[in-house]
């Protein structure tokens, strides 16, 4: 049966930590010192035996948050990932048949599944300790080019080489398919340039407002210019998430905002972005219409953040359709 889309990117097998022992530390100008660019640190007691809750096991990575949020809003979904041939991949592929997934899966016997530790506050702040394993050493021969059919595609690429990204996009466009991508940081740090002769055939790119910058070359103080500056990269839609302020979109034509859906509790932020992400792409999938799609990103996102894991909160079609998520503060202006 032809899927509806397929994600092509990074999968992780994923524990989560919290404890209110984990302190958020601010001081910019001591800690910048010592390294912390941000200026914020998560700490705890060097040398201490610290309590945590019970730890939650789940599974991450790109593909993985954004194909399970695709399956859920009903679409028939597949998705192309690396894992090792050890336990974690195998539970990591177990899950996506149970999430009625099809996984086309190229199995490492050299490097283990991608694994990740995360450091949960009581206030849903984090740390992520990231092995990347398997899952960013996607190669040419681990792609299943003859199944690669489907109305959409949906990539998160990690680090899999630009010559083989290119390759897989210019292939997925002749065989007529619409492509989003949210561009990792390994991707990001290429620059607009070399980028241009992928982002040429984007449907969707989606980012967040550092990224935008970083991508641009203009502050994001200067919004439209930013998205003016899109125009000349991405024929397709331009999505700015803007965290708890909502996020933007440039169709070249108009700039539309929205707002944020209040979450019950803020619990963990992870896979935030790509449930907003694979919330829109669903959305113009279902309706081809921006406010619907930037509705159900905003959902899904705050969905996923009142529970731990990054996919965990993930919405069903009937969660959406109730009166929670019903209406979303949006606006639209000329660009």
């Amino acid at each position: 049966m032809p899927l509806d889309i397929i994600t092509i990117g990074t999968a992780t097998r994923d524990v989560f930590f919290r404890s209110p022992k984990f302190k958020v530390l601010r001081d910019p100008e001591y800690l910048k010192k010592l390294g912390f660019v941000t200026g914020e640190a998560e700490c705890f007691a060097l040398g201490s035996k610290i309590s945590v809750e019970a730890p939650v096991f789940t599974f991450g990575g790109g593909a993985v948050n954004a194909a399970i949020a695709f399956a859920r809003q009903g679409f028939k979904t597949g998705a192309v990932v690396k894992v090792g041939a050890d336990e974690s991949g195998d539970a990591l592929l177990a899950h996506l048949k149970h999430e009625r997934i099809t996984a086309f899966a190229a199995r490492d016997k050299k490097i283990e599944t991608a694994y990740s530790a995360v450091l949960l506050t009581g206030g849903g702040e984090r740390t992520v300790l990231h092995y990347r394993g398997a899952s960013e050493d996607l190669a040419r021969r681990d792609i299943p080019w003859r199944a690669l059919a489907a109305r959409w595609a949906y990539i998160v690429p990690g680090a899999i080489p630009f010559p083989l990204m290119r390759e897989l996009v210019m292939f997925l466009k002749k065989r007529g398919v619409s492509v989003a991508m949210n561009p990792s940081g390994h991707y990001l740090a290429m620059g607009a340039e070399k980028l241009k002769p992928l982002l040429a055939f984007l449907d969707v790119v989606i980012v967040n407002r550092e990224e935008a910058t970083l991508l641009t070359g203009v502050d994001f103080a200067k919004e439209r210019k930013v998205f003016k500056r899109f125009d000349d990269l991405v024929p397709g839609l331009a999505v700015v998430t803007d965290g708890p302020r909502g996020a933007l979109v440039s169709d070249g034509r108009y700039l539309y905002t929205a707002e944020t859906f209040k979450e019950k509790k803020l619990v963990d932020r992870t896979g935030a972005g790509d449930a907003f992400g694979a919330g829109f792409v669903a959305g113009l999938m279902e309706k081809r219409d921006i406010h619907y799609a930037l509705r159900l990103a905003a959902a899904n996102a705050t969905a996923v953040v009142e529970r731990i894991g990054a996919h965990v909160g993930a919405l069903t079609k009937k969660e959406f359709s109730g009166n929670r998520f019903r209406y979303l503060s949006l606006d639209v202006e000329p660009l």
